[in-house]
């Protein structure tokens, strides 16, 4: 796929699962936006995931010092 925003992948895959949800496309269309849905699921992930590295949390320890620390959403 080519190179899309974080908000275009999330729409085209609100897309695909209407379209799934709907239950009138043949099976082998069902199948083909399955595929693209679940690329769709990596790539937006991947995109997460490579956001929250660029992500830094500003510390101020005891003796007032500023400091970051990086971001770790688990």
């Amino acid at each position: 796929m080519a190179e899309m925003k974080f908000e275009e992948a999330m729409a085209k895959l609100e897309a695909i699962v209407k379209s799934l949800e709907s239950q009138t496309a043949p099976l082998d269309e069902t199948l083909k936006l399955f595929e693209e849905g679940v690329g769709l699921v990596k790539i937006c992930n991947q995109m997460l995931d490579d956001a929250s590295k660029r992500i830094k949390i500003l510390t101020r320890s005891q003796s007032g010092e500023i400091g970051e620390a990086d971001f770790n959403p688990q």
